[in-house]
């Protein structure tokens, strides 16, 4: 028997998520209704995945489930913000029973792990698109914007870039991931962690953050748009995994550089701290796996500089994804 919408709303959607004693009204009536603590201001972020763009087509449910969601929780991240609900908006192609129920066990998996409740949404019928709006809190005046770096402050990234570019890359050139190297950089791509915990580690610490989705070269850009100041990092300071350096070891190290700059869908953190709070950082990052690291200085001249270990300046792509650039 075929499921009609409200059906696969019911069966698949009614109960994804943590169960929150926040939410009023869930799914299941025209709105959802929630409550919002005293002291706290709400945060709001909202992406959009698209089928052949932002995943590749052949990409298993539960990992397209999963990344829905994980993009948002990095936007949280990024302000030092905590989740709490989720509405999320599915266009499918086909009522397709198996691969519904993997996109909404992947899903489901991270937001139990963050405690963050799908309360509502919608599902349609067209090419494949996902679309999650996350909402939730941070203490009224502490969200870490884009715009409070200032020269001298020292620029900090999470983690280590370009793995989920490779993977993307290497997917674009008609790779499939059967070494297990390969498989750690489509686990990279498919499956980002959102450093929700290290963003609010961050709150009174870093003076400006942003998530790199796009590109360091490009999402750092933002930053200094915003606080109205310039950078330079060092290309021997860009924290490059061990399977990236063995995978981009023919192209060289200056084009894995390149490729680590440029590239998105990495969602660690990029962010800036004052240098006498810089013990104060590395002492809370030691609680966590992923690691920091100093990849360059704030500048009042503007624009982004990369110096290469002999001092030269590296020519790169400062420009990220752009959807409506020209082809």
């Amino acid at each position: 028997m075929t499921l009609s919408e409200f059906d696969i709303i019911r069966r698949y959607f009614a109960a994804a998520g943590a169960r929150r004693n926040d939410v009023a009204v869930g799914i299941g009536d025209d709105a959802a209704v929630v409550d919002v603590p005293r002291g706290r201001q709400l945060v709001l972020a909202m992406d959009t995945l698209v089928s052949g763009v932002h995943f590749p087509e052949e990409t298993r449910a539960e990992d397209i489930g999963y990344k829905a969601l994980a993009v948002n929780l990095s936007d949280f991240a990024a302000m030092g913000a905590e989740p709490a609900w989720a509405t999320l908006a599915l266009t499918a192609p086909r009522n397709d029973p198996a691969w519904l129920a993997a996109f909404a066990e992947g899903f489901s998996v991270l937001a139990r792990d963050t405690g963050v409740q799908l309360i509502g949404g919608d599902t349609t019928r067209g090419p494949l698109t996902v679309t999650v709006q996350v909402q939730g809190f941070v203490p009224h005046g502490q969200a870490v914007l884009r715009s409070g770096a200032r020269p001298g402050d020292v620029v900090y990234v999470s983690g280590s870039l370009g793995d989920a570019g490779l993977a993307l890359r290497r997917w674009q050139q008609g790779w499939a991931p059967i070494s297990i190297d390969e498989q750690y950089l489509a686990m990279r791509l498919n499956r980002p962690v959102p450093r929700l915990a290290e963003g609010c580690a961050l709150r009174g610490l870093a003076s400006a953050m942003i998530d790199v989705s796009d590109g360091l070269a490009a999402d750092l850009g933002h930053i200094l748009e915003a606080s109205g100041v310039g950078a330079t990092l060092a290309l021997d300071a860009l924290p490059l995994s061990p399977v990236f350096q063995r995978v981009c070891a023919a192209m060289g190290q200056v084009q894995g550089a390149r490729l680590a700059l440029s590239a998105g869908d990495d969602y660690e953190l990029c962010f800036t701290v004052p240098a006498a709070r810089q013990e104060q950082v590395e002492r809370q990052f030691a609680a966590f796996d992923c690691g920091c690291r100093v990849i360059g200085v704030i500048e009042e001249r503007a624009g982004l500089r990369v110096r290469q270990t002999d001092g030269s300046p590296l020519l790169f792509e400062h420009g990220g994804y752009d959807h409506f650039a020209a082809p």
